[in-house]
């Protein structure tokens, strides 16, 4: 990737409401390439009417403004993104970290990477800062936005 991904300590996603209607999912994502935003990962979270997507792209400003010209709602978010050893109960043990620190876990969703021995997660908490240091402290890694660049 090109350009800086987030400005700032923790690491952000967009998310951006819309109507869960033919067509809609590919013009946001026609939106994005035709500015030469790169999508790195993506979430759909729906119902019968609309739908929550959440990306992690490789320059948030100019997705939140080239959406936001399209008339979609948009919000920023701030999340951990973790890598997770790809092996049997290697998500379970972020996950009993989290519960022995009364960290509540929002949501999660995964992403490929060109890692085959680790998965990669973005994770949002409720106490996202609190969270991290836990988690650093457990040794689990948080990747940082230079991380993201050789994904």
């Amino acid at each position: 990737m090109k350009e800086i991904l987030n400005k700032g300590d923790n690491m952000k996603q967009i998310s951006v409401f819309l109507e869960n209607k033919e067509g809609k999912l590919r013009s946001i994502l026609k939106i994005l390439g035709d500015a030469n935003i790169n999508l790195l990962a993506l979430s759909i979270a729906d119902t019968s009417k609309y739908g929550i997507l959440r990306l992690i792209v490789s320059d948030n400003n100019l997705a939140i403004e080239k959406l936001n010209e399209a008339n979609f709602t948009v919000r920023e978010d701030e999340v951990a993104i973790l890598e997770i050893p790809d092996k049997p109960n290697g998500l379970n043990s972020i996950l009993e970290i989290l519960e022995e620190g009364n960290i509540n876990l929002e949501y999660i969703y995964a992403f490929s990477t060109n890692k085959l021995d680790e998965a990669t997660t973005v994770m949002k908490f409720e106490d996202l800062d609190n969270a991290i240091s836990l988690l650093e402290e457990k040794g689990a890694k948080i990747l940082k936005e230079e991380d993201l660049k050789d994904i």
